[in-house]
């Protein structure tokens, strides 16, 4: 059984963060476990509070997990302070599999859930451990310094910083297509899939790098993981208005393919 972790925040509406990717590393077949860094009050309308979990006790559950699970691939979501970054950073020291960061910084609703003052601590401990680093388009801007250079520039400027690989993520866009850009070294491709008229989209960065790393875990190549996950992801926004979860963006269909 391939085994996937996640140290992330957790989302009580269960549509993003801790839950949206458990949800994913189930729908792909592989068994989660997961480190907690908040706890956020929080539905498909609004963020209400974030209670950061103390640094020593993140540390604590990375290291209960690597102590006794032989975890195959990490996804990183929700880190709020440079503190707590340095911490993660430290613990990831003794492994050796991929790690997938996703730099979670806005939800859905644009409640702010990684302070400014924090972005230099993720550019300078984490990225450059990344194997794959997951930005959108508005977190791209912000590690580059609010750049709106060509998006290959943009891609170009994200592998300096020291990640292995970069997947830029077009939802944010303009278009009927959606375009992400997948590039290792000197190597690139574009994903792109219809745009879904859609409000219920809940989740869906969370969710696009953990089945990435869903894929890792099972030994699967970079490329190949990716394709598999923006297919599967696609499917699940297409299916996401069968849920009716909740009165704002409500959450994708992670398991589109077993059951709604």
């Amino acid at each position: 059984m391939a085994i996937a972790l996640t140290i992330a925040g957790s989302d009580s509406g269960g549509g993003a963060g801790i839950q949206a990717d458990l949800k994913a590393f189930s729908a792909m077949g592989v068994y989660g476990a997961s480190v907690i860094t908040a706890v956020t009050a929080q539905n498909t309308r609004d963020v209400t509070a974030v209670h950061p979990i103390p640094d020593d006790v993140v540390a604590a559950q990375i290291d209960a997990v690597l102590d006794d699970i032989a975890v195959d691939a990490i996804k990183i979501g929700m880190l709020g302070s440079p503190s707590l970054i340095r911490t993660v950073a430290r613990c990831l020291e003794r492994f050796d599999g991929p790690v997938v960061l996703d730099p979670v910084m806005v939800a859905k609703s644009g409640a702010a859930l990684l302070h400014d003052s924090a972005i230099d601590a993720l550019k300078t401990h984490l990225v450059p451990r990344a194997d794959l680093l997951t930005p959108n388009l508005p977190e791209a801007a912000k590690l580059l310094g609010g750049s709106d250079a060509p998006l290959l520039d943009q891609v170009d400027a994200l592998l300096a910083l020291g990640p292995r690989a970069v997947l830029l993520k077009g939802g944010h866009g303009d278009g009927d297509i959606c375009s992400d850009w997948l590039s290792i070294e000197l190597w690139s491709q574009q994903l792109d899939a219809p745009r879904i008229d859609t409000r219920n989209t809940h989740g869906t960065g969370c969710s696009y790098a953990s089945a990435i790393t869903a894929g890792l875990a099972k030994g699967w190549r970079l490329e190949h993981a990716t394709r598999v996950a923006h297919g599967w992801l696609h499917q699940a926004i297409l299916r996401a208005d069968e849920l009716s979860v909740g009165q704002g963006h409500g959450p994708v269909h992670h398991f589109h393919g077993a059951w709604g």
